[in-house]
């Protein structure tokens, strides 16, 4: 019987990287001393999520797609994709400010690293007062003005600065320029991949103490150099209803405020989904089974589960992703 899955959470120690997911969301860090971020759901080598749950309990994902295929993904899902899971979900929580850098779209990371783009959103879990973040060119540049900024120090001025609050979602498109600042918490959505372009590093020395390396030329190869005017993606909650939020090339984003006992049937999408918990907690029941999700913790639900029930807490906000 196939059923909601958790995973164990795989936790990443970055320069930037804060202690909130240890303080406050009891993330697995161990003696990482700065743990920046913490991968919920990852089909990626190296870092394969392994389920923690219920009878494939230390099966990771690779191996469950070996054998459940269309099942665990969808008929669709797993024709287009194969064995490879299609998306990322990570909470991120920051003590300083990340790396300005970029990401490619499909077809230059299929040419140059022979995997997916990275197309990303963002919803903003907390913001400390003087959190900020760096999304998109607040003016239309060139390559040539891009690099007068950034090799004569002045970057920060052609970037359109945010002040992120609770609640706020940004839609982070290949090529957009951006940087997370510091004393941010949030969870993030993108494509399964783990290409990053880094342009910038506030000239600050990584974990061995000498700057981490910039990858300029592919960089500026992948950048869109126009102005960036929507940045935040605008959205109004309707408490029990399906918000749609983020429409991306690979996955669509859905916000559902849920305060009532509720039946979750997946069956017409011909996809797996993933609730990432923003607020609050549910209790999910299957099977005469019941599984507990926290903020901060992601369930994946294969294609074929089948109906099941969502016992929320009051003002409990559910992030609803699934491939199109």
């Amino acid at each position: 019987m196939i059923y909601p899955l958790k995973f164990q959470p795989v936790c990443k120690d970055k320069v930037w990287g804060g202690h909130k997911l240890k303080q406050k969301y009891n993330k697995p860090v161990g003696d990482l001393p700065n743990c920046g971020e913490s991968w919920e759901i990852s089909g990626i080598e190296g870092s394969m999520s392994v389920v923690a749950n219920g009878a494939l309990e230390e099966n990771d994902l690779g191996d469950l797609i070996e054998i459940l295929m269309g099942e665990l993904l969808g008929d669709k899902v797993f024709e287009k994709y194969g064995y490879q899971f299609p998306m990322l979900v990570k909470m991120i929580d920051t003590l300083d400010v990340l790396s300005v850098q970029v990401h490619p779209n499909d077809e230059m990371a299929l040419k140059a690293h022979n995997c997916p783009g990275k197309e990303e959103m963002w919803y903003i879990l907390d913001a400390g007062p003087e959190a900020e973040m760096f999304i998109g060119f607040n003016q239309n540049l060139t390559k040539e003005l891009f690099l007068r900024h950034l090799n004569g120090g002045t970057l920060k001025t052609v970037l359109n600065v945010i002040k992120p609050q609770k609640g706020d979602v940004y839609h982070i498109k290949p090529g957009c320029i951006h940087a997370i600042g510091k004393d941010v918490t949030l969870i993030e959505i993108q494509q399964s991949s783990d290409i990053t372009y880094r342009l910038y590093d506030w000239d600050r020395p990584g974990a061995d103490g000498r700057p981490r390396e910039l990858h300029l030329e592919k960089g500026l190869e992948a950048l869109d150099y126009k102005e960036l005017k929507e940045i935040k993606v605008p959205y109004q909650i309707k408490p029990g209803l399906r918000v749609p939020i983020v429409e991306a090339g690979a996955f669509s984003v859905n916000l559902l405020e849920l305060d009532t006992q509720s039946e979750f049937d997946y069956n017409h999408l011909d996809s797996f989904v993933i609730l990432s918990l923003a607020e609050g907690s549910i209790q999910i029941e299957y099977s005469g089974n019941k599984l507990n999700v926290d903020k901060g913790e992601s369930v994946l639900i294969p294609s074929e589960c089948g109906a099941f029930i969502v016992m929320p807490q009051k003002g409990t906000r559910i992030l609803e992703s699934y491939c199109k």
